[in-house]
């Protein structure tokens, strides 16, 4: 069932709305806050009013303008599109409540600038969710970096310049180097820019050559590098001079989300599963992806700075989304993609308790942490609970990705992938377990006690505690995501 409708547009132009009415705000804080939480709650609805049609096997298409033959500004919503439309708008729901303890809590200087950004940010992660071909898919990709640049530079020091220069030359760079020539060649080899609507045929023809046609895929692997696949990693821990909203916003919300959503995207309504396992492209993106996640921890093992060890830990998990994808295999795809759910919930738990250390202690080392746990027990429960999903234990949000993603290296018979997602597992707990241990087994208690409990603003750890706890229920819970990547099949 096909149904042509507007409706993937509302949850845009919400996000538009929205930005606007926060840029008008001026300085009046309580009106900018009202709309940037007003906006978050109706986009987040106009998206599951999208829920039903997809729920029941249907899928919405529109198109807005015809650009030439093949090439459109074009929207359509399915399964794929409502995982990274949900998890965008909801969190941004946290995220707006959480912004206001920390701007507030820190006293930082440009609000009205930094909520309007953060708003845009989300105008593009909308857009790119309900993008019905690469040429939609690009333009929103484009709109994300470049109004997220502001929000990496916010502090406006030096560190914060060359971490926002690094970030615009990584992704700009990748953009136009590899991702234009990519649509290119895409367009000249299959004669459109739209998405299949089966994903295991893809667009291309069997007559196309397959050395282009492998070139091509390659280009858009490594274009998206806001997934982070190593080598293109080195942005995402330069960004982390941002404010700890921001890099919430960076890895859990919009930016590196959107990078392996893209992905995803591509190899699935673009390449398709048959073609990605005929030239042998797909194991090889595995193999990439497998690097990157061992990589990435056993770096994210040597960092004491606890910003720089989160970061390392989403270049890391990141590719267990691309790696499940390039299994090709049922359980695999839905592992890879489940994950998007799941590490959002648990990494935006993470950063957000990165935040709260700092606003109510101003400590970022993990080594001066010893026996915080005592004076922020909520803070670093909830920081514990979202450590042993990013670890895969059960019964949290991340064993359910790495129960489909280990089913997935089981069902391809690669017994190489099988080891690296177990060492992964291994070593997930090396660089979180010390962290729970320090704060709340090591260090003297009464060293906390003579101030009791010196927790964030409310604003603050209320929305870090439900994100935990939302771990813990997806976790328990998974059937509404599982069923509905299920669609996809």
């Amino acid at each position: 069932m096909v149904l042509e409708s507007a409706l993937p547009l509302v949850p845009i132009g919400i996000t538009i709305v929205t930005s606007l009415l926060i840029a008008v705000s001026g300085k009046r804080p309580n009106v900018r806050e009202f709309w940037s939480v007003a906006g978050a709650v109706l986009t987040f609805l106009a998206v599951v009013a999208m829920v039903p049609t997809v729920w029941q096997g249907g899928r919405i298409v529109y198109t807005l303008s015809q650009i030439a033959p093949g090439i459109s500004l074009n929207f359509r919503v399915d399964a794929l599109s409502l995982i990274f439309g949900i998890v965008s708008s909801f969190l941004w729901i946290f995220a707006s409540f959480y912004n206001i303890g920390y701007m507030r809590g820190l006293n930082e200087h440009a609000q009205t600038r930094y909520y309007t950004c953060f708003a845009i940010a989300i105008v593009g992660a909308q857009g790119v969710s309900y993008s019905g071909g690469l040429f939609s898919l690009y333009l929103f990709y484009e709109v994300i970096t470049l109004f997220t640049y502001p929000l990496v530079a916010h502090h406006q020091d030096e560190e914060g310049y060359a971490g926002a220069k690094k970030y615009m030359v990584y992704l700009m760079g990748t953009s136009k180097g590899l991702l234009l020539p990519a649509l290119i060649l895409t367009y000249v080899l299959t004669g459109t820019l739209d998405f299949a609507d089966d994903i295991t045929t893809g667009i291309f023809p069997m007559a196309a050559n397959p050395l282009w046609v492998t070139v091509t895929y390659f280009l858009f692997i490594f274009g998206f590098a806001k997934a982070a696949l190593m080598p293109l990693h080195n942005w995402l821990p330069s960004a982390m001079v941002a404010p700890t909203p921001v890099s919430a916003l960076l890895h859990a919300v919009a930016v590196v989300k959107a990078g392996v959503f893209c992905i995803s995207r591509v190899m699935l309504s673009t390449f398709g599963t048959m073609a990605l396992g005929d030239l042998g492209i797909g194991l090889v993106t595995a193999y990439i992806a497998a690097f990157t996640i061992l990589t990435a921890s056993i770096i994210a093992l040597t960092k004491d700075d606890l910003k720089a060890r989160l970061a390392y830990s989403t270049v890391s998990q990141l590719s267990y989304v691309v790696l499940g994808v390039a299994l090709l295999d049922q359980s695999g795809v839905l592992g890879g993609i489940i994950h998007i759910v799941n590490h959002g919930f648990s990494k935006i738990t993470l950063f957000f308790c990165a935040g709260a250390i700092y606003v109510a202690h101003h400590k970022k080392k993990i080594s001066d942490m010893a026996g915080i746990g005592y004076a922020m027990p909520f803070t670093m429960g909830a920081f514990a609970l979202a450590s042993l999903s990013m670890i895969g234990a059960p019964p949290v949000a991340g064993f359910v990705s790495k129960w489909y993603l280990l089913n997935g290296a089981l069902a391809i018979h690669s017994i190489p992938l099988l080891i690296v997602l177990m060492a992964s597992t291994i070593l997930n707990a090396g660089y979180f377990v010390p962290i729970t241990i320090r704060a709340f087994f090591e260090g003297k208690k009464e060293r906390w006690q003579r101030s009791d409990i010196q927790e964030a603003p409310l604003t603050m750890v209320v929305p870090l505690c439900l994100a935990a706890l939302i771990s813990l229920v997806l976790g328990i819970y998974p059937d509404f995501f599982v069923g509905l990547i299920g669609k996809l099949f």
